[in-house]
């Protein structure tokens, strides 16, 4: 799971940016160790219909939508000949939809037909990027409904593959994420994507600023996944706790209005 692929990112992205220099030899040892990039939407299908997935194969994914993807990632991408999965939050796109809230410098939409175009998924990832799990139904539904209407008019075809915003759901997100016309969802859980996990609650790896190439190729291998993300495991289980206050909190208030 990547997100900015910058050289100079802002202070709120640099923590979950690679450099292009990093980012293009991540793609190399890929391709050295003869792993297989497929996108969201071959994957879940190929598990859904039982048939076998290719050798060695590996997702390349983005998530928010930042223009380096389109500037630095893309070439190195077409040069390997890897397809990829970029989840866009249309709110932050420069151009139609454009809320205002981007936190830096994002793509515009036909940059992400030229990334389309180039064999790059483009999922869905909410309109404005909220923390979906503490949303009431309306609002919820709004970020899904709203996401995909506009990926499906920029780009012609409705996206079939979603990402959760900071990779929080809940069994209520889900089942609204398949409502809204999804097939498929990833999450972060930093572990390795396994079946049995389920369309709507695939897991992945974050690859950041700090990831050396042997700490990158540790985890395309699967080794060292649990000690490397301990500490963010430990902060996550902390944090749903009080995501689970909050939506306790919200519901009473609803309750009493």
């Amino acid at each position: 799971m990547y997100h900015a692929v910058a050289r100079d990112p802002n202070d709120f992205s640099r923590r979950l940016s690679v450099t292009p220099e990093a980012f293009a030899e991540q793609m190399a040892l890929l391709a050295e160790l003869r792993r297989t990039p497929l996108t969201t939407a071959e994957l879940a299908a190929r598990w859904r219909d039982g048939a076998p997935l290719p050798a060695r194969p590996v997702l390349v994914t983005f998530d928010d939508g930042y223009a380096g993807v389109h500037r630095h990632a893309l070439p190195v991408l077409a040069h390997h000949g890897f397809p990829a999965t970029l989840f866009v939050s249309t709110g932050w796109l420069r151009g139609a939809y454009d809320t205002g809230g981007a936190p830096d410098t994002m793509l515009d939409w036909d940059q992400v037909r030229e990334l389309a175009a180039a064999g790059v998924e483009i999922g869905g990832h909410s309109h404005t990027h909220p923390q979906l799990d503490q949303l009431g139904d309306a609002a919820l539904w709004r970020e899904l409904t709203r996401c995909r209407t506009a990926v499906a008019e920029q780009l012609g075809a409705e996206p079939v593959s979603f990402a959760y915003p900071y990779g929080y759901s809940s069994r209520r997100v889900r089942h609204r994420v398949r409502q809204a016309g999804f097939a498929q969802a990833l999450a972060v859980g930093n572990g390795l994507a396994r079946r049995r996990q389920g369309p709507y609650a695939l897991q992945r790896l974050t690859v950041r600023r700090s990831t050396g190439i042997e700490e990158f190729e540790r985890l395309v291998c699967g080794r060292a996944i649990t000690r490397t993300f301990a500490r963010d495991r430990a902060l996550t289980k902390g944090y749903a706790l009080v995501r689970r206050a909050r939506q306790v909190r919200r519901k009473a208030t609803t309750a009493r209005v």
